[in-house]
């Protein structure tokens, strides 16, 4: 390769999203002389939030949150791998996909985006002070009235829980245009929530998954369980904190089991204004990879989205079986609207959530308030 060639890149800032970029960058670059692919990273927040249509004049390649995708899906601003003549590839990673991780990037029939890291929030609790996770639901909230639960509830992680356990209940979601859910039906999740956040040290309204984990894993008192937290294997690793946490299967309402809870993950997209496109296809559909997704990607602090990299006594061994004790949660997990406009509602959602969870607000107010922020977005 005469000519040199540099990609840069976007991802997010935490060990998970930066370090396995960094590692198979460095390896990519190793095995294709002349290639060099540079990273930069934006915090969890402006992942969440900030346009793809904005990073993808200024890089090659990013780490998206599959949402995003019904904006851009008719933008022109990300290539479509389906159209890279790459189809055998496409088939491998589609058919080795956890839970609908890889079809989260499919929108209105292309793929904008190749899944590298599989999450949905999953339970984990501190061996040291408990024996094994609740399965349901009830179970959790006489957990919690020991002072013993800690839950994720800033605004998105509060809409996620929120979500997560209407769907678990079976009950409809975004599927009308003027209505998120039936009254009925979102009156009873919402007093869920409210029951928890009450429960709960009021430090918790403030703490996203990371928070979280962070205090759990690594204060000396600190909550045994939580119930609700998109998953982060880092924290059953040995050496990344004081007490390592076990993770499993998100809890269900009655006997519904872990099935509902909201997908998220990240994938790997391209710019279309990238000059190299074969070469950042080369990169993005290797990292996606079975091989590296089991090893490289995940021995550098990557959270695998590939199921031979689930199944493989490697991961689970290091990870205290992090893979085959949230399978199942994975596989049953919720594919949250993507329609152009969602992103909007997600953001004001949340907050109309947390205000009622901070008891600044009633449940009807915040019903009716939840509602006319849908409509607004589906307009």
């Amino acid at each position: 390769m005469s000519e040199k060639i540099t990609l840069r890149g976007m991802t997010w800032d935490h060990s998970r999203g930066v370090d396995p970029m960094l590692a198979t960058s460095a390896q990519f670059a190793k095995d294709n002389p002349g290639v060099e692919i540079i990273w930069e990273k934006r915090s969890l927040q402006a992942f969440a939030d900030r346009p793809i249509g904005e990073m993808a004049g200024r890089y090659d390649l990013m780490v998206i949150d599959h949402p995003h995708v019904g904006e851009v899906a008719g933008s022109g601003q990300l290539v479509a791998f389906d159209t890279l003549g790459r189809d055998e590839e496409l088939a491998t990673l589609a058919a080795q996909s956890v839970g609908l991780s890889h079809p989260s990037y499919n929108f209105d029939g292309h793929q904008w985006g190749l899944a590298i890291d599989a999450a949905t929030p999953v339970a984990s609790f501190r061996p040291d002070l408990l024996d094994s996770a609740p399965t349901r639901w009830d179970a959790v909230m006489n957990l919690a009235a020991k002072g013993r639960v800690a839950a994720a509830l800033i605004p998105i992680n509060t809409l996620m829980c929120f979500f997560g356990l209407a769907r678990n209940q079976d009950m409809s979601v975004a599927e009308a245009p003027d209505q998120l859910m039936d009254r009925d039906d979102a009156r009873q999740v919402l007093d869920m929530l409210v029951e928890l956040a009450a429960k709960v040290d009021p430090r918790c309204l403030t703490l996203d998954p990371i928070g979280v984990a962070e205090w759990m894993g690594r204060m000396l008192d600190a909550p045994a369980y939580c119930p609700f937290g998109y998953g982060y294997t880092n924290y059953s690793r040995d050496g990344y904190c004081r007490f390592p946490l076990i993770f499993a299967d998100a809890p269900g309402v009655g006997d519904n089991g872990p099935r509902g809870t909201v997908i998220g993950g990240t994938g790997i997209a391209i710019s279309s204004q990238c000059k190299h496109l074969e070469v950042a296809a080369d990169y993005a559909f290797w990292i996606a990879g079975a091989e590296c997704q089991s090893t490289l990607f995940f021995d550098a602090g990557g959270q695998p989205a590939n199921a031979v990299a689930w199944e493989s006594d490697h991961t689970n061994a290091a990870a205290r079986d992090f893979f085959r004790n949230t399978r199942k949660t994975l596989e049953t997990s919720w594919l949250r609207p993507r329609y152009d406009g969602y992103m909007g509602f997600q953001d004001r959602g949340g907050d109309i959530l947390h205000r009622c969870l901070r008891g600044e607000a009633g449940i009807t107010e915040t019903l009716d308030a939840l509602d006319a922020a849908y409509r607004d977005s589906r307009a």
